[in-house]
């Protein structure tokens, strides 16, 4: 390759520079991508030949980081980068969902992407950066590819729309959104957004995809100027005789099955028995013995074709729906006795057992990346045993669908969640999908709400989702509402919305052809809009608010300020005040030093009665003592006159002798001994600090009785 260097405007303010040439020569495509600081190698290898009996593309996509991209070391023990970061999987998947549609069919070559992050100025992210990068190494490379396209990042501040914002930009920005598409059409869409309508979203992808347009240019310059000539590939020539003979004996059966309307299993076991029953019959012919798994390919196509043109030309889907139709839903919550929230999302064959646990600062997880670092608060897990889908297979830990699922429900919530500081609780919702026939991920979504409102969580506003499907055919395009998995494996289009009834929360849009046009688009998200409103209503029958209160199991928070003088006696020397504190009242307290000076203290307990007597005792700690509040102290030293008990760590009082008992007490060894535990009220604090004490003045008075 020719060492060279370029670069673009392609949107006001944005650069971004190209060099190839210079580093990974051996691979098949390698760009060094630049905007700012931040650089990107992206590099690509296919291989010349299918492996044998090959019948699928193995493509595979890594975006990794590299802390010393940022001069930082990674945290923990080990100083090197290990397995993938949620984050890394997420980008390696964005690049991964905009390269595959733009494949030529056929192609089953194994073919490996590597975006390595060498630089990063913590400001501009290189998730967009590796996926134009990666379309830019192809392009310019032998490997047959239908590009180029572009991926893009739209933000929008004050109404006015940014294109590949920074990270401070972002965070003024009410939605980030990631675009990708070819110059004709968009491919790909992911994002969240704060309650935007669709309007308002159909407007932003259209801004990026002008930005798109401009990259997608830009790469045939590259190719012009530094591309080698394209490898030649023929897709392979179809068995004409075989599939005439399976569609002979196919004939009108599939219309038939296709045309009555039935759910999951019974289509697959009647497609089944039928494709049985074909393979029997040809194979018996000696010229087809071995035909077997081609009969079921041809089978399988055929099926789909089925499917799609019953869509097409009657409008009517597998279980006898319309296009618009949703499925059946039901719900329950607080399935589950002890988590702090649960509830069952069933839509049609799709069901989500969705539980919530509360926990404490203490549960936060500390997130090391390039780009930040940061307390998270809130997580969403989503988990696909085998048994949801009537298989049997190993449970390990989660796969990238499975990571790329739940973090687009978890960005569903992310706009609607009370802030940290109004409710001081780490959030970990856990979906598991317990039935699936399409749309597990949005389940999640509609789960998550009602379980999180269950949990006695404050949320804004209910959250729903949907996934809507599109047939494209010759003459007209289909649009499906609340798709199955049967209609998701033979249609054109997998769209997500989520949100509430007020705008989009987040969007996941992935095209198995070559683009969608705006107007399609524009009927999806209205069609979507509608679904949405109707799963809404169809939750609000089970719970459409917060529950008056948490959980009796979830833990119980009592916040508090002192003067910022007294944080150090709350702590103690070497913490040993506060630990004494956590230790004997049962809880776990915190200590923040907020931008007055102030000390923000938060106990947590499993009851509220631990909670506030661990209060009483850091208010006295830090010298607010309650004059006639009662306090359950320990004997530290006894004299003759009386004895003396810390009611808090390092806080004692003088318990005379004459408030030990309303009758007459000789000796105060009579009554007491150094370790015991006492409950004292406090009389007075004198000048000095000094502490007054009486246990008679909480026993009862004989006289009195």
């Amino acid at each position: 390759m020719k060492e060279n260097f370029k670069s673009i405007e392609f949107a006001p303010g944005k650069t971004i520079s190209v060099e190839t040439g210079r580093l990974a020569k051996l691979a098949d495509g390698a760009v060094m991508v630049r905007m700012g600081d931040t650089m990107v190698l992206c590099t690509v290898v296919s291989a010349k030949k299918p492996k044998p009996g090959q019948d699928f593309f193995p493509m595979v996509v890594d975006l990794r980081e590299s802390f010393t991209a940022a001069g930082k070391f990674p945290g923990g023990f080990m100083k090197r980068e290990g397995r993938p970061s949620d984050g890394e999987t997420l980008s390696s998947r964005l690049i991964d969902r905009s390269l595959r549609p733009l494949y030529p069919k056929g192609y089953v070559n194994e073919t490996q992407y590597i975006c390595q992050v060498y630089s990063s100025d913590s400001q501009h992210q290189a998730d967009v950066l590796g996926a134009f990068g990666a379309s830019a190494a192809t392009h310019i490379s032998d490997i047959p590819f239908d590009g180029p396209m572009s991926q893009v990042k739209v933000g929008r501040i004050d109404g006015e729309h940014i294109i590949n914002p920074t990270i401070d930009e972002l965070e003024k920005s009410d939605m980030d959104l990631i675009v990708a598409g070819t110059a004709k059409s968009v491919i790909m869409i992911e994002g969240e957004m704060d309650e935007i309508s669709e309007k308002e979203m159909l407007e932003a992808v259209k801004e990026g995809h002008k930005a798109i347009i401009k990259l997608c240019e830009f790469q045939e310059e590259l190719r012009e100027e530094f591309g080698v000539e394209k490898r030649e590939f023929t897709p392979p020539e179809p068995n004409v005789t075989l599939e005439d003979k399976v569609k002979e004996h196919v004939g009108d059966k599939l219309d038939e099955i296709v045309g009555i309307g039935l759910g999951k299993e019974e289509f697959n076991e009647k497609t089944n028995e039928l494709k049985t029953e074909i393979k029997e019959a040809i194979t018996a012919e000696e010229e087809f013995e071995e035909a077997g798994d081609e009969i079921s390919s041809i089978f399988g196509d055929l099926v789909k074709e089925a499917l799609r043109n019953n869509i097409l030309e009657n409008r009517k889907r597998i279980d006898g729906r319309a296009p618009e139709d949703i499925r059946d839903i039901w719900t329950q919550v607080g399935y589950l006795p002890r988590s702090h929230g649960s509830a069952i999302f069933s839509r049609g064959e799709t069901q989500a057992l969705v539980s919530v646990a509360l926990g404490t600062k203490r549960d936060a997880q500390s997130v090391d990346t390039l780009f930040h670092e940061e307390e998270k608060t809130f997580f969403l897990h989503y988990n696909f045993p085998p048994y949801c889908v009537g298989e049997a297979g190993f449970l390990r830990g989660p796969g990238r669908r499975e990571i790329g699922h739940g973090h687009l429900a978890e960005r569903s919530f992310k706009n609607i969640l009370p802030d940290y500081d109004d409710f001081a609780y780490v959030i970990r919702v856990r979906s598991d999908i317990t039935e699936s026939n399409g749309s597990s991920s949005m389940a999640s979504v509609c789960g998550g709400s009602m379980a999180l409102m269950d949990a006695g969580v404050p949320l804004s506003k209910p959250v729903a989702g949907i996934a809507m499907g599109m047939i494209v055919g010759d003459d007209n395009t289909v649009v499906l509402s609340d798709i199955q998995g049967e209609e998701d494996f033979m249609g054109d289009m997998d769209f997500k919305t989520a949100g509430t009834a007020d705008g989009i929360t987040a969007t996941q849009m992935d095209m198995k052809v070559q683009g969608i046009s705006f107007e399609i688009l524009e009927e999806a998200l209205e069609q979507a809009h509608g679904g949405r409103l109707h799963i809404l209503e169809e939750m609000s029958k089970t719970i459409s608010e917060k529950r008056e209160n948490i959980s009796e199991h979830a833990p119980q928070f009592v916040r508090m300020t002192i003067d910022g003088d007294s944080i150090g006696a709350v702590i103690g020397p070497g913490g040993k005040v506060i630990q004494t504190l956590q230790k004997e009242t049962d809880t776990e307290i915190w200590i923040e030093e907020d931008d007055e000076g102030k000390g923000q203290i938060t106990i947590s307990a499993d009851s509220l009665d631990k909670a506030e007597a661990a209060k009483k005792r850091v208010q006295a700690v830090a010298g607010q003592l309650d004059e006639g509040g009662t306090y359950h102290g320990t004997v530290k030293a006894i004299k003759e006159y009386g004895a003396f008990v810390e009611i808090v760590p390092g806080k004692e009082g003088l318990l005379h002798i004459s408030e030990l008992n309303h009758s007459h007490v000789k000796s105060v060894e009579d009554v007491l001994s150094v370790g015991d535990e006492v409950d004292v009220k406090l009389l007075k604090v004198e000048h000095g600090g000094k502490l007054r004490l009486s246990r008679k003045a909480l026993l009862p008075n004989p006289d009195e009785e």
